[in-house]
């Protein structure tokens, strides 16, 4: 009988070619991985893999058995999803922190209720502080959100870049350019997020500038800083805010990027990863931890 965590682990070790990276999106040390896979060897009564200082290789039965534990682990995980259903225990909590109003998002709630009709699914919006959306303090399960943020013990799997632009009042000097350099703004007064907000997520979002400016949480608290104050800030340029604000393109900031993030990937958790890439029409991501 083969154990389904030894093929799921065995998926990855074959997806990444590299047991450390393997181990990281799993989430755990190398040792216990190594075992995993020697462990399903001896139940298949072959070798998978091939270590060499050129890295990790399959062989011919590591292909053959790849093709098999795919559709495997689907098949379980569907299993697992329709039993919890019918037991009356399936419930996904999704943080939202990305626009719920985009058609990446609607196509994602349209798939994910055609696919789990029995699954509730909890939605719990966040402010501008926390980008994991409450997925590090373990308040969701998985968290569709934006980037640029620290992953560290995330797995993150982006899927979709937006260019950003400044906002500012249509009567700003800068408001009739076509585009904008930071420099451009370095003498202005920016909202900001309040501090202990996530590093990498704030200087970003600050232009990898410090700055001085009123203090926002949410997205209404930047546009009103902006229409009040004549602050600036930067936005998605996708966001269009009121008609006494105009965003003006960004073009030495690099894109942010709409990403799906979790810890632990249970079967509805990857599910929802799956339709995501599919709903934002992506063929790949990345992985990070």
């Amino acid at each position: 009988m083969l154990d389904l965590e030894r093929i799921r682990r065995f998926v990855v070790v074959a997806e990444e070619l590299h047991f450390g990276r393997a181990a990281t999106r799993l989430h755990i040390s190398q040792p216990p991985l190594s075992r995993a896979i020697k462990q399903l060897e001896a139940d298949v009564g072959a070798v998978l893999l091939l270590r060499s200082a050129a890295g990790v290789a399959l062989t011919p039965a590591g292909a053959a058995l790849l093709d098999e534990a795919r559709g495997l682990l689907d098949h379980a995980d569907r299993a697992r999803v329709r039993v919890a259903a019918a037991a009356g225990a399936a419930t996904l909590t999704v943080g939202l922190l990305a626009d719920s109003a985009d058609p990446g998002a609607t196509r994602l709630a349209d798939a994910y209720r055609r696919q789990h009709p029995g699954v509730e699914v909890v939605v719990r919006d966040t402010d501008l502080t926390d980008p994991t959306c409450g997925l590090r303090a373990g308040l969701v399960d998985v968290a569709l959100t934006r980037g640029p943020f620290d992953e560290t013990g995330l797995t993150v799997h982006e899927l979709r870049t937006d260019p950003v632009g400044a906002v500012l009042r249509a009567d700003d000097p800068l408001a009739r350019r076509e585009s904008l350099k930071l420099a451009d703004l370095a003498d202005r007064r920016w909202f900001r997020f309040p501090d202990g907000t996530d590093p990498v997520w704030q200087a970003y979002w600050h232009g990898g500038e410090p700055r001085e400016g009123p203090v926002v949480r949410a997205v209404q608290e930047c546009v009103q800083a902006v229409l009040w104050n004549g602050t600036v800030g930067l936005t998605p340029l996708g966001h269009q805010p009121a008609g006494e604000l105009v965003v003006v393109p960004l073009v030495d900031l690099a894109p942010s990027p709409v990403v799906v993030a979790w810890k632990d990937a249970g079967p509805l958790i990857r599910s929802f990863v799956q339709l995501a890439a599919a709903a934002y029409q992506t063929t790949g991501g990345r992985r990070t931890s």
